[in-house]
Order: C-alpha cells, then sequence, then structure tokens
C-alpha cells in the first residue's frame, strides 16, 4: 500500500492532460480520504487548454451497455452522483434519455438550398410543428416511440430500443470537463498550460517532469513522486511502447428548425445512388444523432486516419467536406436536421488500444510511480468518473479498490 504520511507531488501529464480522464483523476485525488493538500501537491499538465481535445467535441453518450464491462457500472453510478451533487444538470447538461437504432432510405437534399451550409433554412423548407395523422401512422408502423417524432416518416424503416432513461444518459462534454477541471482546481490542484518534454527516471523511478510552457520559454522541470498520463492519442509522444492508435473522427452540431425530444439515435441510412454526383457516397452511412438540451443535436460520423495525429489537440485539421457529408447524411433522414441552422463544425482524435483484447489501459505500467489511464475509445466521457476514481485509489492506496480492473492493466501488453 502506498504511503499516506510523505510530502509527495503527483503530476498529471498529457498533451490533453486537461483531457476528460487527467480531469477527473485530479478531481477523485482530491476526494480521497488520504488527500492532504499540506502535504500532497497535485499538478495538471496542459498542453493547449482544457477539454481542447476529443473531451470537448465529443457527444456525451452515457450508458450502462457501453464497454468495458468492468468499469461502465462504476463510472455510469458515479456520473449521477456527480450531477446530483455539483447540479450537474444545469452544469453540464446531464439528463437521462432513450437511445435507439434506426434505419432509413436517404433522401436528396440539395444542400445550397436546405440552409445547411450554415445559415438558417429558407422560406421553402419550413419544418411543420404538426404531423398529419398519416404521417404518425407511418412513424408508428415503423416501430417509433411516440415522441421520437423528427425524423421522415417516408424515409424510416425500422426502430429498435437500445436503451432508456434507466441505462442511457448524456452530459454536454466540454462543460463535462471543464467543470472536473474547475472544482479539482477549487480543491487545490494546480493547472498548468505547457507541454511536457520528458518524464523523467532515476533507478526506474519517476522523479521529475520536464515541460515548456505555451510562450516558448526556457523548459522547466518539476519533482513528481507520481505520474499519471492521461494523454489520449498521444500516449505514445510520453510513453512509446503503449499500444495506441490515433483515430480521427468529424462531427457537426446543429440548432434543429424545432425542439427535439431527448434520444440518441444511431441510424442505418441508404443512400440513393445519386446522392451526391460531385463527391462519391457510400451505399450505407451510419452516423449518430444525440439531441442535447437548449434545442441543440450533435452529430458524427465514420473515423478517418488520412491525416497524422498532429502535435497539439489545436493544431487538428478539420475535413469540412466530411462535415458536409454528417449534415447532408442527417438531412436526408429529418426535416428538423435539414432545416436547421449548423453551428459548429470540427474534428477530433480518439484513442484506440491496438493490443489483443483492447482497452482502455488503467493502472501502473511497470516503472515505479508511473501509471496510466489511456486508450478510452469513443466512451471517454462515459468512463471519465470510473477512470479518475480508480487511479486516485491507485495513487494513494496502491491497488484499484472500486472495481476490477486486472484486464485493463497497462503491463499486460
Amino acid at each position: 500500500m502506498a504511503s499516506t504520511t510523505d510530502q509527495r507531488h503527483i503530476v498529471i501529464v498529457g498533451m490533453i492532460g486537461g483531457g476528460i480522464i487527467g480531469c477527473t483523476t485530479a478531481y477523485f485525488l482530491t476526494r480521497h480520504p488520504s488527500y492532504d493538500p499540506s502535504r500532497h501537491k497535485i499538478t495538471l499538465l496542459e498542453a493547449s487548454k482544457i477539454a481542447g481535445g476529443a473531451s470537448g467535441k465529443a457527444g456525451g453518450l452515457l450508458a450502462l451497455w457501453a464497454y468495458p464491462s468492468s468499469i461502465v457500472p462504476l463510472s455510469y453510478r458515479l456520473h449521477a452522483e456527480l450531477a446530483k451533487e455539483h447540479g450537474g444538470e444545469d452544469r453540464w447538461g446531464y439528463r437521462r434519455i432513450h437511445c435507439g437504432q434506426l434505419s432509413a432510405k436517404g433522401r436528396l437534399t440539395g444542400s445550397t438550398k436546405s440552409g445547411v451550409n450554415g445559415n438558417k433554412g429558407g422560406s421553402d423548407s419550413v419544418s411543420l410543428q404538426k404531423r398529419d395523422n398519416k404521417a404518425i401512422g407511418k412513424l408508428r408502423a415503423a416501430g417509433i416511440p411516440k415522441d421520437l417524432d423528427w425524423f421522415a416518416p417516408d424515409q424510416v424503416t425500422s426502430y429498435s430500443e437500445m436503451g432508456d432513461p434507466s441505462t442511457t444518459a448524456q452530459v454536454h462534454p466540454y462543460q463535462f470537463t471543464t467543470s472536473m477541471a474547475q472544482l479539482a482546481s477549487e480543491k487545490g490542484v494546480s493547472i498548468t498550460l505547457g507541454a511536457v518534454t520528458s518524464i523523467n527516471k532515476s533507478s526506474d523511478a519517476v522523479n521529475s517532469v520536464t515541460y515548456t510552457t505555451k510562450s516558448g520559454s526556457t523548459p522547466q522541470t518539476i519533482p513528481a513522486s507520481t505520474v499519471v498520463i492521461c494523454a489520449g492519442p498521444w500516449t505514445q509522444s510520453l510513453h512509446p511502447q503503449a499500444p495506441i492508435s490515433a483515430l480521427r473522427a468529424h462531427s457537426v452540431t446543429i440548432r434543429p428548425s424545432r425542439p427535439i425530444s431527448a434520444y440518441a439515435v444511431f441510424t442505418e441510412i441508404a443512400l440513393p445512388s445519386s446522392f451526391n454526383p460531385k463527391r462519391p457516397q457510400p451505399k450505407h452511412v451510419s452516423p449518430e444523432i444525440y439531441a442535447r438540451p437548449d434545442n441543440e443535436a450533435y452529430a458524427c460520423g465514420e473515423g478517418d486516419t488520412l491525416v497524422p495525429l498532429p502535435k497539439l489537440s489545436e493544431d487538428v485539421e478539420t475535413d469540412d467536406a466530411r462535415c458536409q457529408d454528417i449534415i447532408d447524411h442527417v438531412g436526408s433522414i429529418s426535416n428538423e436536421m435539414r432545416d436547421g441552422e449548423v453551428l459548429v463544425r470540427q474534428a477530433c482524435y480518439l484513442p484506440n488500444v491496438t493490443a489483443a483484447g483492447g482497452g482502455p489501459l488503467i493502472g501502473e505500467t511497470g516503472v515505479q510511480g508511473l501509471l496510466m489511464a489511456a486508450g478510452h475509445t469513443c466512451w471517454g466521457i462515459q468512463n471519465g468518473p470510473g477512470t479518475g476514481k480508480l487511479m486516485a485509489e491507485f495513487v494513494f492506496d496502491g491497488e484499484a479498490r472500486s472495481a476490477k480492473v486486472g484486464a485493463l492493466d497497462p503491463r499486460r501488453v
């Protein structure tokens, strides 16, 4: 068991140490019974800004049916507890939702006339506030719930439920991550903007971390008895042997033409052969659409590996054509999406564990004082609180106590 009486300097590092995993780790370190700010100094190092990567651009879906099963129940429960304790419903959009799989036939949208190019829809494409009985009947025949009325009736072929409010919820990722950082800071965590250049060791144990500030001044070194790598897709830049790759993912946010009900929908859309003559399209696409509070919808498409991971999250390249594809695809099955106002087009990189058994990787690395929490794929927001609590236990107790995570041990890969 780790000593709780010595002076300790705990450093959470990563090119995105200020992502959800780093911020929840910082939060739970300050909530651990052994934490004493007079004896424990915690520094969170972030190269760009808090929630500058995927943690600020993800969908924010929470689900008891996510993976890995070893930490999902713990993290899902902690999300509810955090929201209750800190007013998460108002502070970061926590709410319980429905989730389903929808199959549909896409239709031609005509991007230039539909208003999905970033402006509000024109007067020739106004979504009605109510559906007639015939349209409602078509949605019911496809198995669509009564309140899921923001899909075009003629396009939907089937619907099946994946989760309900007892198993599925959501948060706004940027708001949740920045709130975790702020709450950790209020308890004594020092947040420093600086890019880590090396994790220094002596006798196979970490002893310090060297970083450069955003202003590019002389490198600075701070002592460290414990270092936690929370670098997401940038993990290999700090720990080269980590089997973690990067997958670029594009997404958009849209203000629908009218308020939509609280559903997360995984779609399977069959596109017509003439869908976009100027840009070849696959026969089937699978965008995800998450309704958010305040009349906003988040939509994301397939990932790609066309552009290498940049050095910093602020340098991620957004492909406008890929964002437009998402907009056109969701607009092909929903008038509310088609006629809505595009608010944001963005891209980020997700961390994938390439070793057999998958990830994430949570725990000790084999180097004394060096811990890792990375490789959470698309479930980083969902599994952030559980991971943060476990890392606090590794740091102060020397072992994970809230969940059995032996299969996620970084030393096994």
